[in-house]
């Protein structure tokens, strides 16, 4: 295996390990900073107030998302089992 092919397969892993995650991180986020906007506004401090929606925002967007985060990991599996024959030269 070359450097190039090497550098190659690790960006592409990088880019997959990205798309899969950003959906589920950004969600959390938005729900996290809206949560904590409504709680400085009402002066309401439950800790337990910025959990659960974030776990259940999560979980939505997981459930919605699952099939293209199958399909999308099972094309780049597909797709590196298809070049370990190039990786051995």
């Amino acid at each position: 295996m070359n450097p190039e092919f090497a550098i190659e397969l690790l960006k592409n892993l990088m880019f997959q390990s990205a798309a899969v995650s950003v959906p589920i991180l950004l969600t959390a986020m938005v729900i996290g900073l809206s949560i904590g906007l409504f709680q400085a506004v009402t002066s309401i401090n439950e800790h337990t107030l910025t959990f659960v929606p974030k776990a259940l925002g999560v979980l939505g967007v997981l459930l919605l998302l699952l099939p293209w985060i199958v399909r999308s990991l099972v094309e780049f599996t597909t797709a590196v089992i298809e070049k370990m024959p190039q990786m051995v030269r």
